[in-house]
């Protein structure tokens, strides 16, 4: 463990598994107390708290759907009963398009995918804003996704529902700058995990993400790590500097998207 973050409290949304997984490790490794969130996955967000206190590292693991206001806000109460004020806010939890076009893409898809990547991290925001504000370092990063730029067909309630949550984190950095609070995006193009096997096999009817490795940049799809290495660097002291900006981890732009 670095020590690097120590004595900071941050929560990461959709910890349990995959990118969510990778981030509570790495920011754990680095000194934080890590609230691991979920919505489903009890026993794996358990997996990750006891891999991060068998390290000597402290965690504890928190239900709630980030799309419910209210389970959200009461997370935030009990992280901070728990660990104490919240210095780091990840949002990461979220949810992929069924791949319909605007066409045929029901009203109450915009709606659900709205509530999970926009209002529901909003929430959260908010709830942790005191102590964001007060902790003397306050950092946001938000997990977004590369497709926001290239915007694919069949994703347009997941690509717009990104975009606004964007624009809301690049107006929270001009917002909050005099509290010593950081906003920033960090945007993966597709990472080797469950979600990203699954949307593989979707779209090329069955085939494998490993089979895309030696066309993708530096001869491997973009793993888990990758994304937590940027976060893990946008919450350190040599990121003091840096507020309102996104990263792209998408090895300079894949050849092929897959959404």
């Amino acid at each position: 463990m670095s020590g690097t973050l120590t004595g900071r409290v941050a929560v990461v949304t959709g910890g349990s598994r995959g990118v969510g997984r990778a981030i509570a490790l790495r920011l754990a490794a680095d000194g934080a107390a890590v609230a691991v969130n979920y919505r489903r996955e009890r026993d794996a967000a358990a997996d990750v708290v006891g891999e991060i206190t068998a390290a000597g590292g402290t965690a504890a693991a928190y239900q709630a759907s980030i799309d419910d206001r209210v389970a959200v806000v009461a997370m935030a109460d009990a992280i901070r009963r728990d660990l104490g004020p919240i210095g780091i806010v990840v949002s990461n939890a979220g949810t992929a398009s069924r791949g319909t076009d605007v066409a045929g893409t029901p009203q109450d898809e915009f709606e659900s995918l709205t509530r999970v990547h926009v209002f529901g991290p909003i929430a959260l925001i908010q709830a942790a804003l005191p102590d964001l504000r007060a902790t003397g370092r306050g950092d946001i990063v938000m997990i977004s996704s590369n497709t926001v730029d290239s915007a694919p067909a069949g994703a347009a309630p997941y690509t717009m529902a990104k975009a606004a949550m964007e624009t809301c984190v690049r107006t929270l950095a001009r917002e909050e700058r005099r509290h010593g609070v950081r906003a920033n995006i960090v945007a993966p193009g597709l990472v080797a995990t469950e979600m990203g096997r699954r949307l593989v096999k979707a779209a090329t009817a069955g085939g494998s993400i490993d089979e895309l490795a030696a066309t993708s940049p530096f001869g491997r799809v973009c793993r888990p790590e990758d994304v937590a290495g940027a976060v893990a660097y946008l919450v350190s002291a040599d990121a003091g500097y840096i507020t309102g900006q996104k990263i792209l981890i998408d090895g300079g732009g894949a050849d092929v998207t897959i959404f």
